[in-house]
């Protein structure tokens, strides 16, 4: 009897945590869980920080990975005041690495870098490298040098509190299979891949056999309309391969935060987003995502 209560006992925990884990990712696409990517240098009315974040709220997206130019270096403080002010979580700021040596970051990165510091923000490092820093290298020197790239910048972010990914912007380093081979071969453990879709459209056929490999390094993933003959830049709803996508996102149990696209320099940032909000919506009323689109 006491055999059978305790197997009875054991099964409902097993079936309980089953269910609250398979239950994890029920608001994945939850508006709550979006955040605005590729917004700052994208945005036809070039609007200031507080505007940009005064829009952002209004939207009510309640996230922001930073995308900048030097030019919005003077303003960056500004920027995170204005976050601040309305209530939107500054969730990563864009660093591309486009010297030959990751040791030394050029001059509009270190800037960056040291404004981090001096507001103590707690944030991640999206870490994009030029393909011209693995220029005349084998993949397996390729390899190394990226490991010393990623635990030279590993160490100055973690020194200041932040954390680094690494992000898919093409090449070899953007291809996460090489992303997951410099962080093992790294030995770090907190470090994590950023996916845009934008920058895959020569993954869409294997994307979840991708996904699998990714998965216990994802730590963004930025969605955007696919036809694997592209646009780059297409509306969420608009293309013929993102709703497959969205499906095996959802499947795998991810629960990180959903990216969505300004993108558009020569468009109204707002509107741009308007228009993948209302994309996202759409597919999820197909996918039956009611919980999540609840929340819109």
């Amino acid at each position: 009897m006491y055999k059978s209560v305790t197997l009875i006992l054991a099964l409902s925990i097993l079936v309980s945590c089953q269910t609250k884990h398979h239950g994890d990712n029920n608001l994945l696409f939850a508006k709550s869980n979006l955040m605005a990517w590729c917004v700052v240098p994208f945005d036809s009315l070039e609007r200031v920080p507080q505007e940009r974040a005064a829009m952002l709220k209004e939207l009510g997206i309640t996230k922001l990975a930073y995308d900048w130019r030097e030019k919005h270096l003077p303003t960056f403080k500004e920027e995170i005041k204005a976050l601040k002010d309305n209530k939107i979580e500054l969730k990563a700021v864009w660093f591309w690495i486009a010297t030959t040596e990751a040791k030394q970051l050029d001059s509009a990165n270190q800037i960056m870098f040291n404004m981090i510091k001096e507001s103590n923000i707690k944030t991640d490092f999206w870490i994009g490298i030029a393909k011209e820093f693995f220029d005349g290298l084998t993949d397996e020197q390729k390899l190394v040098k990226g490991v010393e790239a990623l635990k030279s910048l590993h160490k100055m972010a973690s020194g200041i509190g932040c954390t680094i990914n690494l992000y898919n912007h093409g090449d070899w380093f953007g291809e996460p299979d090489n992303q997951i081979r410099i962080i093992e071969k790294s030995g770090l453990k907190d470090v994590g891949i950023i996916y845009s879709f934008h920058h895959a459209h020569n993954q869409i056929k294997d994307f979840p056999a991708r996904l699998d490999r990714m998965k216990p390094y994802l730590k963004a993933i930025n969605i955007n309309g696919m036809k694997a003959d592209g646009p780059q830049i297409l509306p969420i709803g608009k293309g013929d391969s993102e709703l497959e996508m969205l499906k095996a996102i959802k499947a795998s149990g991810y629960n990180g935060p959903i990216g969505i696209l300004g993108h558009i320099a020569e468009k109204d940032v707002k509107k741009v987003l308007e228009g993948n909000l209302k994309g996202l919506k759409k597919l999820l009323g197909e996918m039956g995502e009611n919980e999540a689109l609840a929340t819109y």
